[in-house]
């Protein structure tokens, strides 16, 4: 070794810093008495550790120790000071390396804020077929003027749009696709108001249902989309098997192409934001048809699609809005997407597959749902009683995995109901837009008395009405007051058809085990909510027939953006959102390659065409030799091995050879 001054001087440095930088670990004062001499350990360090490593390792200390005495002699407030000074100087620092994210401001027209004043929507008026009606559910006040529905030959065409634009958009980096995101991160954040204002006119909801549901929601899978959303499209190293162990073996996540989308009118920005988020993240282009229940706001936020591509260079044709009824969703089906993401009911999803199933599109489907709310004996009321709420009349009960069956233990059954009664009776409904409103209008047209029907054959079978239950035919727009059922039992249809409407149905149960078998007593298999001690709510929601489960939640599945989001028997199949949903944005390559150098793979002689009278011997050597159950059967197979090899080829005449 050579005599390195350098060296020595570190060693001695350590030295000197040892008893001022372990302390401030805790370490010299708690192990003083079995610690061995620092002399002999700095020593032995000398010894072992390169000099240049050592010379760097003695400066981190010092530094450390200094720091360390430097603390230890300021006084509280002095530390405090420090703290404060270090934190500016960092959040400065952020600020100045942070990378710029373009501002998009997209406003709307003044006819958008405007509207057709003095004109109304007549209810019962059948939709025009070339026309979509735009108008408030909440005044039936006109917002525009009708939309043109499109065709198929239209439909096709903003297909083709698409397709010439993603070709262009699957050769785009993970940074350029990140800086989109952060780009239409930044106008949420930025037109929050106009966003769930423009969603509450054409949706009929609350401002604050507009929050949770529209911006919340998108906000949190723009940040998961930055922070994951690369590492689980990379390439995935996968084991290559025992035979081929000197290969590599991924899986690679390539660009599916142009992804359609039938999305449904309960949440009009989100349900535009979600596919579009995954979909231009994996290199895709997307068309989506927004529903003829929804479609004025989506002029707006096309617009803003439009300024957040244009914004970061990606091509304008990226993102297609298509608007119609069921001629344009079928096209869209078929004609030429490569693969349709539907979210709707299960009575249309089973058309779109038979649609999609003459040219083989593959096709997710996110059907309905019936999501049973399970209140144990042990449950906390103060905590599950609002989620019971916020789960029945949140945006009016007009929610994909909203709650619409619950399930509280006898025991605890009196008391929820009560609590529950006392926050119902509050509950203000109006237009979505007046100060102090908690329940908006119902969007669709018709479902204010479908939801009537269904209570009134409830009420016709046993069930009572707490409050609610009834139509005003007063109200201005198309309401259905917030309604609550007790004594209801799984002979109505309102515990087995999805209501889609502001009812909260009570049923008493006497144990776990009914909760169950009543919640699994359905047709739909989306979401689930079990409140009670963690591990008992855990057990009883393990058991449940679903999509999804949320202990002493409501929903919080669809928040956690890493999750995949979709559900089991008639609520559809396959899954959109999370890791799941970013990669079924994909189309799935399987690829193998030689991992060590030198080797490569050869067919061995034997088995060569033609083959070899030890073929089959040599086959069944090589099994016994690498897939044997132990040892002495692996050394069994390498001298079956051997003994094939041996196995003179008989000279017999192959049909078909040539005579030497």
């Amino acid at each position: 070794r050579p005599n390195d001054g350098r060296a020595r001087s570190a060693a001695a440095d350590l030295h000197r810093a040892a008893p001022h930088a372990l302390p401030s670990f805790g370490l010299v004062s708690k192990y003083a008495d079995t610690m061995p001499n620092s002399v002999a350990v700095f020593a032995a360090l000398d010894e072992l550790v390169p000099p240049q490593a050592l010379l760097a390792l003695s400066k981190v200390i010092v530094a450390i120790s200094d720091l360390v005495a430097f603390a230890q002699a300021q006084d509280t407030m002095s530390r405090i000071g420090h703290l404060i000074v270090f934190g500016f100087v960092y959040a400065i620092y952020r600020l100045i390396t942070h990378e710029w994210v373009p501002q998009v401001d997209v406003e709307l027209t003044k006819e958008e804020k405007a509207g057709l004043p003095g004109k109304r929507w007549k209810p019962g008026t059948p939709f025009p077929k070339d026309f979509i009606p735009c108008y408030d559910p909440g005044t039936l006040e006109m917002l525009g003027p009708d939309m043109p529905a499109d065709n198929a030959d239209e439909v096709r065409v903003k297909i083709e749009r698409a397709r010439i634009a993603q070709k262009k958009w699957a050769k785009s980096s993970f940074k350029q696709r990140r800086l989109l995101i952060k780009t239409i991160q930044r106008f949420v954040l930025e037109n929050q108001d106009t966003i769930c204002k423009v969603s509450a006119r054409d949706s009929g909801k609350p401002l604050v249902d507009a929050a949770f549901g529209e911006v919340i929601v998108t906000l949190e899978k723009c940040k998961w989309l930055i922070k994951e959303g690369e590492k689980w499209l990379k390439p995935e190293k996968r084991s290559s098997g025992l035979m081929m162990f000197y290969k590599n073996a991924r899986v690679e996540y390539h660009p599916v192409g142009v992804m359609g989308a039938i999305v449904p009118w309960n949440y009009p920005f989100h349900n535009v934001f979600n596919p579009l988020l995954a979909n231009v993240f994996a290199g895709n282009a997307l068309v989506v048809k927004v529903s003829e229940y929804a479609s004025w706001s989506s002029l707006y936020y096309g617009r803003a699609i439009k300024a957040c591509l244009a914004a970061v260079g990606a091509p304008e044709d990226l993102v297609q809005i298509v608007h119609g009824y069921g001629e344009a969703g079928n096209a869209l089906v078929t004609g030429g997407t490569d693969k349709v993401v539907f979210v709707g009911s299960t009575g249309v999803g089973r058309m779109v597959m038979k649609a999609a199933a003459d040219t083989l599109t593959p096709v997710v489907l996110e059907l309905g749902g019936k999501d049973p709310f399970i209140v144990l004996e042990d449950a906390s009321l103060s905590q599950c009683v609002p989620m019971a709420l916020r789960g029945a009349f949140q945006s009016c009960g007009q929610n994909c995995a909203g709650a619409e069956r619950f399930y509280v233990h006898e025991k605890i059954h009196d008391k929820f109901v009560a609590r529950v009664m006392k926050a119902a009776n509050q509950l203000r409904q109006g237009w979505a837009l007046a100060p102090g409103v908690d329940c908006g209008a119902m969007c669709m047209p018709n479902q204010a008395a479908y939801v009537q029907s269904l209570v009134d054959d409830a009420v016709a079978k046993g069930a009572k009405v707490e409050c609610g239950g009834e139509i005003d035919k007063d109200a201005p727009g198309q309401f259905y007051p917030p309604t609550v059922l007790t004594n209801v039992n799984h002979s109505m249809k309102i515990m087995k058809e999805e209501v889609f409407g502001p009812v909260l149905s009570i049923v008493k149960v006497r144990s776990d085990d009914e909760a169950v078998a009543l919640a699994n007593e359905c047709d739909f298999g989306l979401g689930s909510n079990v409140f009670g001690s963690t591990r008992r709510a855990l057990e009883v929601g393990s058991q449940l027939n679903a999509g999804m489960t949320t202990i002493n939640d409501f929903c919080a599945t669809y928040m956690a953006q890493s999750l995949p989001f979709g559900g089991v028997k008639e609520s559809g199949f396959d899954r959109f959102a999370g890791i799941e949903g970013l990669r079924g944005c994909c189309n799935v390559k399987s690829v193998v390659v030689d991992g060590i150098p030198g080797i490569r793979t050869d067919i061995p002689p034997p088995l060569q065409y033609p083959v070899q009278h030890c073929a089959f011997p040599f086959c069944k050597a090589l099994c016994h030799m690498f897939f044997g159950l132990n040892i002495l059967e692996n050394a069994r197979g390498l001298l079956m091995l051997v003994s094939a090899m041996m196995i003179p080829t008989p000279k017999v005449l192959l049909k078909g050879a040539k005579k030497d």
